[in-house]
């Protein structure tokens, strides 16, 4: 299809829906740790594209990038598809060239004039076991080798997390009195034996129905939950934990996103850390959060709704969580564009469909993910919950700084 049918389809597509895009299920494979096989993905479908590309742990919401999983990275995997309806029956447009199309009818002309380009997503992983302490690059190094900064944010949803593995904790950060020479050490030994970093961190307990503010910067070894992350468009890690759970890191890994004149090189590594925010001694109090109301919560429930905010802190992102009580209709207005995915309940949003699928086949489209354009959330959407006993929920994801607490 040609830019200009693509820009014709879309733009019938935004005034039939009043600019509320349903968004295809997009799966990202992972091969560094085994599945968690939480999200609904059907068990048959663990692995769509083979044994070597690894078992899907990730579902991406509203991405416009590229998942970065070297030589084994799928065709358009990490980018979501538009569903649109024609005489047909659907066709779908990815939702990054929706964007370079009529971006200013779905960002707003704002946010196209300031970045020119979509710049959040969000996501769940679903591991079996804790991910490697790693850290995200900050942006000057990411600049260096040609990527984006990537500061995120976690949150544990019940919805998910009935079982949890028995490692519901994360590592986060390093320990304050450890110096930059103790910490070489350890990362030296990464081809000769488990290099202990673990040793050197702080492992906390995660609570559902909370999370964390995480920058880039932080060094952070995730526990088994599925994490509903929110977070800056890039996908971009350096493991520093040779050995997990006896499955060894590759040292693509470990050098992959270091300038070619750095490889082997662990001061460099040292200094992709943001030393202070890792030796924080506080460290939980600045970046431990628990939802916070976004309204009055005596109006919020005569209207019979509730909603909190479930990311806030950072520059770049926030979240929400909104419930729609049974038997409901509430309008719902936002500041800027959201994704969404529902986590509960069905019904209708400005009469559409939403849906809460039980289990979900690899190729199958669903009625749990949408994107609401700037227009749309300003005007304010109605969701209406046509349940006599069970609520709707819904965690959206905004690509601006929101609340701040």
């Amino acid at each position: 299809m040609k830019p200009e049918e693509k820009r014709k389809l879309l733009k019938e597509e935004m005034k039939r829906t009043g600019g509320i895009l349903r968004l295809a299920p997009c799966w990202v494979t992972r091969t560094t740790l085994p599945a968690g096989r939480r999200m609904k993905l059907d068990v048959r479908d663990l692995y769509p594209r083979g044994l070597k590309a690894g078992p899907v742990c990730e579902r991406w919401f509203a991405s416009t990038g590229m998942a970065d999983n070297g030589e084994t990275t799928g065709p358009d995997e990490g980018l979501s598809f538009i569903v649109c309806r024609t005489e047909n029956g659907v066709e779908k447009i990815k939702l990054k060239e929706a964007v370079e199309l009529i971006g200013g009818e779905i960002l707003g002309e704002k946010i196209m004039n300031e970045r020119g380009k979509m710049t959040f997503f969000a996501k769940f992983y679903d591991f079996s076991v804790p991910i490697n302490h790693h850290v995200h690059l900050m942006e000057e190094q990411a600049a260096l080798v040609g990527v984006a900064q990537k500061p995120e944010a976690y949150y544990y949803p019940v919805e998910l997390n009935a079982y949890d593995y028995r490692a519901g904790y994360t590592y986060f950060g390093l320990d304050p009195h450890l110096t930059k020479k103790e910490l070489k050490a350890y990362l030296e030994k990464w081809d000769c034996e488990d290099n202990g970093i673990l040793e050197l961190s702080r492992a906390y307990k995660l609570k559902l129905g909370t999370g964390w503010d995480v920058p880039a910067g932080i060094l952070h070894a995730p526990g088994s939950l599925v994490t509903y992350e929110p977070q800056y468009m890039s996908d971009c890690s350096i493991f520093m934990q040779n050995l997990n759970n006896d499955l060894a890191a590759d040292d693509f890994m470990l050098w992959d996103k270091v300038p070619a004149d750095k490889k082997g090189d662990w001061d460099y590594l040292i200094s992709c850390l943001d030393w202070e925010a890792n030796t924080d001694l506080d460290f939980k109090e600045h970046h431990y959060h628990e939802p916070v109301p976004a309204g009055d919560v005596g109006a919020m429930e005569e209207k019979g709704y509730y909603e909190e905010w479930i990311v806030y802190g950072s520059k770049e992102f926030c979240a929400k969580r909104l419930v729609v009580k049974p038997g409901a209709s509430v309008t719902i207005q936002d500041e800027e564009a959201y994704g969404f995915i529902m986590m509960q309940g069905n019904g209708t949003i400005d009469g559409l469909p939403i849906e809460t699928p039980a289990c979900i086949r690899y190729e199958q489209l669903t009625c749990d993910e949408y994107f609401v354009s700037e227009p749309a959330a300003r005007r304010g959407v109605t969701i209406a919950n046509p349940s006599d006993n069970s609520d709707i929920v819904m965690l959206k994801h905004f690509g601006y700084p929101g609340k701040q607490f």
